[in-house]
């Protein structure tokens, strides 16, 4: 299964007896997912469906990244040639492979020892098992960048416990492995120096069997300290105000509480809010806040909505802008439009969860599978 081509040596495929190790190698961008990789990911995935020989799947990152993103330059680099549709068809692959992962029939373990953001955390949390490391860097930064948290993030954002969730994804805050694992994005922590002997001993296990995964990785995982200064710690804090029904009252419940006591953490989360873009902020929220009562596949049909009328730019042309200041110029002063929270209508925002009633824009239409397994089932 090695491959010869250079596209496809973006992803490393190893085969271990029974196990199927899938290695992101783009390790100058982070391992972010280009098309290329994208596609191959979803051709590899459906392939070891089929393969009975195959009983597991091993996803990890070369270099310091699992996956630092999906590759919102191409995307932008589309938009701004006129080529919107372009940069929808990547996303529609793109969601369509978190489907697959999600719904997928045999177990996968992610080892996320390095940055996992963005469409890196579609790759990987979707799936089964997720270990982390004392260097995972986890963060949902889209909203920085005049997108949303998509590839599913509003189904597995709304599930992490209170309204962490809504923090993590509206202010792009960045957790370590510790974190993760302590809100339930990672499903074990695992020192970096252990990882090759769990490998070992996953491919040795030679099983499908999730009982038997988990006792296998248990072996090598542990229970992290919290650092003093998490964020974690102040659940109390973000379910009091990350509750509240719009952005406008989340902020001034946080600045309500800033008021009351000196914390530096208060202050730099009500930064992150007022830096972000405003749409950006308002469909977020709302996203989330529909997660919460929706399946994967529903979650993903309307994330992909979203993201068309982000690309097509109709109301706010923001993500162009964010990608600019962030990733392109660097200069970090994004010049958004609507620039302030209150002019984001609620018919603006409405907008963004409307069917694209135009040529050549159809919904996003996701494989059925026969055997799912009953965890799967429960998603949808």
């Amino acid at each position: 299964m090695a491959s010869t081509n250079g596209e496809t040596d973006q992803v490393l495929v190893e085969e271990k007896s029974s196990v199927r190790i899938f290695t992101l190698n783009r390790t100058k961008q982070l391992n972010a997912l280009s098309a290329a990789m994208v596609s191959r990911l979803l051709e590899l995935f459906l392939a070891c469906a089929e393969d009975s020989s195959v009983k597991l799947i091993i996803v990890k990152g070369k270099g310091r990244a699992f996956c630092a993103g999906g590759d919102v330059a191409a995307v932008v680099h589309d938009i701004k040639q006129g080529n919107g549709k372009s940069g929808a068809d990547y996303f529609r692959k793109e969601f369509t492979m978190n489907y697959v992962i999600a719904t997928y029939s045999k177990p996968q373990v992610s080892i996320l020892n390095g940055i996992v953001m963005g469409g890196g955390a579609g790759v990987s949390i979707h799936g089964r098992f997720r270990i982390a490391t004392e260097n995972s860097l986890f963060a949902m930064p889209e909203t920085a960048l005049g997108l949303f948290p998509d590839i599913g993030a509003s189904y597995f954002l709304s599930r992490l416990p209170g309204f962490f969730g809504e923090y993590v994804g509206l202010t792009g805050s960045r957790l370590d492995g510790a974190e993760m694992l302590a809100c339930g994005l990672a499903t074990h922590f695992v020192q970096s120096n252990k990882l090759q002997m769990l490998e070992e001993a996953l491919i040795k296990a030679n099983s499908s069997d999730p009982s038997v995964i988990s006792s296998v990785i248990r072996e090598f995982s542990e229970i992290p300290n919290l650092k003093k200064n998490s964020a974690y710690h102040r659940l109390n804090i973000i379910n009091k105000c990350f509750s509240r029904r719009t952005i406008e009252d989340i902020i001034v419940a946080l600045e309500r509480e800033a008021a009351e006591k000196k914390d530096d953490w208060i202050t730099s989360t009500i930064q992150s809010l007022k830096k972000a873009s405003p749409t950006s902020l308002k469909i977020s929220l709302r996203s989330i806040r529909e997660g919460r009562l929706q399946g994967i596949n529903k979650c993903l049909v309307r994330e992909f909505r979203m993201v068309c009328h982000v690309v097509r730019g109709e109301i706010s042309k923001d993500f162009v802008e964010g990608c600019r200041a962030i990733l392109f110029d660097k200069d970090r002063n994004p010049k958004w439009q609507p620039s302030k929270i209150e002019s984001v209508s609620e018919e603006m925002v409405d907008h963004y969860f409307s069917k694209v009633n135009e040529d050549g824009w159809e919904d996003l239409k996701l494989p059925v599978g026969a055997n799912l397994p009953s965890y799967v089932i429960a998603k949808l």
